[in-house]
């Protein structure tokens, strides 16, 4: 009798630590049609990766409750091309996230590989969220949107987040060459999402930097979600480039129709572009949808934006599915 009391106790002990602690299995399947047309050649492609609606991937993310509020949290993610079966990183297997860390009443603090400010903050500031043929990175800089060896701290409350983050270049004999530091400061309440985001870079010997700021956000009317973003990019030598965004999101026929205009003026070397866009993602579950788009690119004389001689239009024109589990 006392032995099977015993033995009762300890599962109920271990029911309650397994209780405590959890690990989630989740990913993104996304493949496309696509056609391209850099005005000098074209190409049709079936891909999963750039102007896609979402990257493939999948990941491991977890909790360990440790008692008075703390908690112990970690996210592993891989990306991999569903078109191929190919890893999207040849040299790294979690290539698209990879961190520990302690989250509490303080907030939270993560070590390892790591979204950067701007990148972690793209679907407050850009319509098509880093994403199909209207992706504001195809002008707008986003540094890499990861950094290595990364320092986070992180706390939000009240409709306030805000972010520190630094990113170790680990540089013998110079703790500046190679290493990032950044940060974000945003507010959501209601119909309004806003952000800014400050990030700069040290080059590889520490002698010169580039720095990106970019303020932007969104307000949802209801009938439609207007957003708007400006980023500024300087440092590494002469680089002087400045992006306008403007967009929105609108409701229609059981999905969104997504248009966006972004225009760049670069005053180094007189390299202006411009990006149009127009979306339309149809939902055929919570977790399964259809998507189409179209983005042109124009260049001025000095431009080569997705182009392999300046001046010309790149046109880009795709239709996919994607299914998140």
């Amino acid at each position: 009798m006392k032995k099977s009391l015993i033995a009762l106790a300890v599962l109920a002990a271990s029911g309650a630590a397994m209780a405590q602690s959890s690990v989630t299995l989740y990913g993104v399947v996304d493949v496309n049609i696509t056609y391209e047309d850099t005005g000098v050649d074209s190409v049709t492609r079936v891909q999963s990766g750039a102007a896609n609606q979402s990257g493939s991937r999948w990941g491991l993310k977890g909790a360990e409750d440790l008692g008075s509020g703390l908690k112990a949290i970690f996210t592993l993610e891989s990306g991999f091309n569903a078109d191929t079966g190919a890893q999207a990183d040849a040299a790294r297997f979690f290539n698209r996230q990879s961190w520990v860390g302690l989250q509490g009443g303080f907030g939270t603090v993560k070590l390892g590989r790591q979204m950067n400010p701007i990148y972690a903050n793209s679907g407050t500031f850009d319509p098509f969220a880093d994403g199909l043929a209207g992706d504001s990175a195809f002008l707008m800089n986003y540094q890499s949107n990861r950094t290595d060896n990364t320092i986070t701290y992180n706390y939000s409350a009240n409709g306030f987040r805000g972010e520190l983050q630094y990113g170790a270049g680990e540089v013998a004999g110079d703790s500046s060459a190679n290493s990032m530091w950044g940060g974000f400061f945003g507010y959501t309440a209601g119909p309004i999402d806003v952000v800014a985001t400050y990030e700069t870079k040290s080059n590889a010997t520490g002698n010169d930097d580039q720095s990106v700021w970019l303020i932007g956000g969104n307000y949802n009317f209801g009938v439609a979600k207007l957003f708007l973003t400006y980023e500024k990019e300087d440092g590494f030598g002469t680089l002087d480039r400045s992006h306008w965004l403007v967009g929105t999101t609108v409701p229609l026929g059981g999905g969104s129709l997504i248009l966006s205009y972004i225009a760049r003026q670069d005053d180094a070397v007189n390299a202006d572009a411009n990006l149009f866009a127009i979306g339309y993602t149809y939902d055929l579950s919570k977790r399964t949808n259809l998507y189409t788009s179209y983005g042109s690119i124009g260049n001025d004389d000095n431009s080569k934006v997705r182009v392999t001689k300046a001046g010309e239009t790149n046109n880009l024109f795709n239709v996919g599915v994607r299914h998140k589990f």
